[in-house]
């Protein structure tokens, strides 16, 4: 029969056994085993490998990613098209030219992620966080972004013509020299947003959108009328 100190002792060095396995493995290889080691060996082990995962070009397409926690992991050139990002935590993650394209990203937060020229095709961002994100010259044609955050985030030079941003809060984003040529602004809120040098021209092509450089007001588009 095992005394109580029998046990805190066998206790010790399984827990030293686990701990020794996960900080041998890659991140790539302990993303795979799950949510749960995952956020664990992050949550328990801050090492540099911990604190800043490297998924430089990781393989993730189709990966069920859902509230993973991946804030602060390089994920640059990553391919993660399809994958289920669901609720996911990103927060400050890099993902400069990561492939993102048709990804669930609904529900998950990537404050001040860098998403620099990533591909965002047809991917859904329907109330995601992007409050502070980097999003120049990023490709989100296609892109679902109803009701996604995205106050004083850089859209410069970003593709965004016939996105649907209804209802998104870009209030003091950056849209200089922005695409949004025929993109569907009805109900969106730019409360001094930068727009100088953006493709207006054909934007909700069914009104007339008289949108000004950086109003220092209020502005929100109601019915794809300027206010």
């Amino acid at each position: 029969m095992l005394t109580e100190r029998s046990r805190v002792s066998l206790y010790e060095r399984t827990t030293n056994k686990e701990v020794s396995f996960m900080a041998r493995q890659n991140p790539l290889e302990l993303l795979s085993s799950g949510k749960a080691l995952w956020n664990t060996w992050r949550r328990d082990h801050p090492d540099v490998q911990a604190v800043e995962p490297d998924l430089h070009g990781a393989d993730l397409h189709g990966a069920d990613l859902r509230g993973m926690d991946l804030h602060g992991a390089d994920l640059t050139e990553a391919n993660l098209q399809e994958a289920d990002l669901y609720g996911a935590d990103l927060r400050e993650a890099d993902l400069r030219n990561a492939n993102l394209r048709s990804a669930n990203l609904s529900g998950a937060n990537l404050l001040k992620a860098r998403l620099h020229r990533a591909d965002l095709g047809n991917a859904n961002l329907c109330r995601t966080n992007l409050k502070e994100a980097d999003l120049s010259e990023a490709d989100l044609r296609g892109a679902d972004l109803d009701g996604a955050i995205l106050g004083k985030a850089k859209l410069d030079k970003t593709n965004l013509s016939r996105v649907d941003l209804s209802g998104a809060d870009l209030s003091k984003a950056d849209l200089r020299g922005a695409d949004l040529d025929g993109a569907i602004l009805g109900k969106t809120i730019l409360d001094e947003a930068h727009i100088s040098k953006a493709d207006l021209s054909e934007a909700d092509r069914n009104t007339r959108l008289k949108a000004k450089e950086r109003r220092p007001e209020s502005t929100t588009i109601q019915d794809g009328h300027a206010a």
